[in-house]
This record gives C-alpha cells, sequence and structure tokens, in this order.
C-alpha cells in the first residue's frame, strides 16, 4: 500500500512539473549596464517585448566592464552596454556578433547648489573638470570598471587630471553601483559624474543638482550585442534575434523614446537600420 501510494505521489509529481515547464515562457539573459534598469527603462520596455513575441528577458544589472566579462564566459544571451571601445574588442574577439546602436541619452556633472569649485560658470566639462581638482572638492567615482567610470577616466585624462594620484584625497572611489555613488557624493557635498537616466530617477537629491551639461564629449551611446554561439553553443540566438529585431525596430524605437520620467524623456532612439 506505501509503495502504491509513493508511485502515486511521484507521478502527481512529475505531471506538476511537466505542466510548469509547458507553462513556463521562453527566455533569454540579459547582461546590462546598471543605468537602463536603474531609470526604469526595462520595466517599461520587457512587458511590451514580451506581449508581441511571449519572450521573456532576465535582466543582470551590473557595471559595463563586469556585464562584458560575464558574457564573454557565456552567462548571457545579449548585452546591453554603453562603452564603445570594449564594446568593439567583445565583437572583434568573437564573443559578441554584430554590434547594434539602440539609443542615447547624456552624462552629467551634479554636485551641491552651492558649487564650490564654480562648475556651473565652465563652458567645457575639461575646464569644469579642472576646477574641480584645483579646488579640491570632493569628487566621489564609480571606481567599478562601469559605462560610466570607463567614460569618467576619459574625461579626466582629456584634462590632463592624474585622479589615480589623488585617489582617498579629495577623489573618492565608491567600488559602487550609480545610486549608492549618488548616495555617497550627497551625503559628502562632493561632486560626480552620471548619466541623465539616472539622475532623473534618483530619489536622494537634497540640496545637489546638475551643475554642468551638454558639452558634446558627455554623450553617452548604448548599444546591444548578441552573444556569439560559436564562443558558447547555449546561446539562444533565435530568441536573441528577435529580441535585438524588436529593439531596432520602428515599434521598438518608438517604445524607447515615449519613455519618461517626470515627464523628461530619458532615452533617445537611434538605431542605424
Amino acid at each position: 500500500m506505501k509503495k502504491f501510494f509513493h508511485i502515486i505521489v511521484i507521478s502527481a509529481l512529475l505531471i506538476l512539473n511537466s505542466v510548469s515547464l509547458a507553462d513556463e515562457s521562453p527566455y533569454i539573459l540579459l547582461q546590462s549596464t546598471t543605468s537602463t534598469k536603474n531609470s526604469g527603462l526595462y520595466d517599461y520596455l520587457l512587458p511590451r517585448f514580451k506581449a508581441d513575441s511571449g519572450i521573456d528577458v532576465r535582466v543582470v544589472a551590473v557595471g559595463t566592464g563586469q556585464a562584458i566579462r560575464n558574457a564573454s564566459n557565456g552567462d548571457a544571451d545579449v548585452l546591453i552596454v554603453h562603452a564603445k571601445s570594449r564594446e568593439e574588442k567583445f565583437v572583434s574577439e568573437g564573443y559578441g556578433l554584430e554590434r547594434h546602436q539602440l539609443m542615447y541619452n547624456d552624462f552629467v556633472i551634479v554636485g551641491p547648489a552651492s558649487d564650490e569649485a564654480d562648475v556651473k560658470n565652465t563652458d567645457k566639462v575639461i575646464n569644469a573638470l579642472k576646477n574641480i581638482a584645483q579646488t579640491k572638492a570632493i569628487f566621489v567615482s564609480r571606481g567599478d570598471d562601469s559605462g560610466t567610470h570607463i567614460k569618467e577616466l576619459a574625461l579626466w585624462k582629456l584634462a590632463e587630471v592624474d585622479v589615480i594620484k589623488q585617489s582617498g584625497t579629495w577623489y573618492r572611489e565608491a567600488g559602487a553601483g550609480m545610486g549608492a555613488t549618488l548616495n555617497t557624493a550627497v551625503s559628502m557635498n562632493g561632486y560626480a559624474i552620471t548619466d541623465r537616466a539616472t539622475w532623473v530617477s534618483f530619489g536622494n537629491k537634497q540640496q545637489h543638482e546638475i551643475v554642468f551639461e551638454g558639452d558634446p564629449p558627455l554623450n553617452n551611446q548604448y548599444s546591444v550585442i548578441a552573444v556569439n554561439p560559436k564562443k558558447h553553443p547555449h546561446v539562444k540566438i533565435d530568441l536573441t534575434q528577435t529580441f535585438i529585431d524588436w529593439l531596432i525596430s520602428d515599434r521598438g524605437q518608438t517604445i524607447i523614446g515615449q519613455y519618461r520620467v517626470h515627464n523628461q524623456q530619458l532615452f533617445f532612439p537611434n538605431a542605424i537600420l
């Protein structure tokens, strides 16, 4: 009798498991920069993609450098990141297929409204950064090899400021994501570079505001890249290509452009078909 009961229980579990597996939507794994997730874009975008395709997109949001490393190790089907030189290297080394331009926004410098470094009165981002360095005003860097961190270091190099030598003095490295870095900058009454989308969505601004914006070197381009199935055969390339085709289609681009926070457009679609 006990044996018969066990057989019934096991059979029931197998049936339930098979039903569960049958009901599960197909999915792909997206390694992504944090700014797109923290801004709320995916909460707006991905349900619309699923409604059109039936495909779930599971997001791992980390810095761009870590996202690319994860994808290189095969822990992704697709990437959305924002560091062109790293993206091109990823493709040239055979880890990714074609790099598709997707959308852009921009970086801004945020800081205390009092603006002790007089950043607001500069006309170029390199002069804004030179003012911060010369006045030794606190600057908080992500310090995490993210796309924002990579851009920030490139801007300091343009300004001819060696921030590595200044580490731990007026130049502080949070080693954290954008939200945590902004919280640190606000608590220390310091400056930081952030993408505009994250700043608009950030809830702890207190007396901080955008103190510099609009210079072309602050442009922030995002791209989408499929992981190469020749490197990692488990990549769901058909589902991934459906996702990429949808993102760069007129419909996907329109939905990206329609996303707003506090009535501000955060991302500007610019896919090239």
